[in-house]
């Protein structure tokens, strides 16, 4: 098993406006990268499961090869902003791809 730790310099989340969340994936370097993209290691599918929402709720997964990059933008579960709303900024939600592994 790899464990996308080992394989990533920077994993983080972000708003991408009030309703979305991007997670970005920024691989060591470009074996890493082409090995996820190879294998689809990052699918909408594998970021629905890890998020525990639908498919639907995954907007896109882009590969973004010259800073061997992988981003998925997501919708927020709750407002940015809203009332219960815990993390404004969308900074904390990576936590989820920190155990991600893959049997590569």
């Amino acid at each position: 098993m790899v464990k996308l730790l080992d394989l990533a310099k920077v994993i983080r989340s972000k708003n991408s406006g009030p309703y979305e969340l991007t997670l970005d994936i920024i691989l060591k370097d470009e074996a890493s990268y082409r090995l996820l993209i190879e294998k689809q290691c990052i699918t909408k599918e594998v970021i629905a499961n890890l998020y525990r929402i639908p498919v639907e709720d995954v907007i896109n997964v882009i590969h973004f090869e010259p800073a061997h990059a992988i981003k998925a933008t997501i919708v927020r579960p709750m407002c940015s902003g809203d009332l219960n709303e815990t993390d404004v900024y969308g900074a904390q939600q990576h936590a989820p791809l920190l155990q991600l592994e893959f049997d590569i």
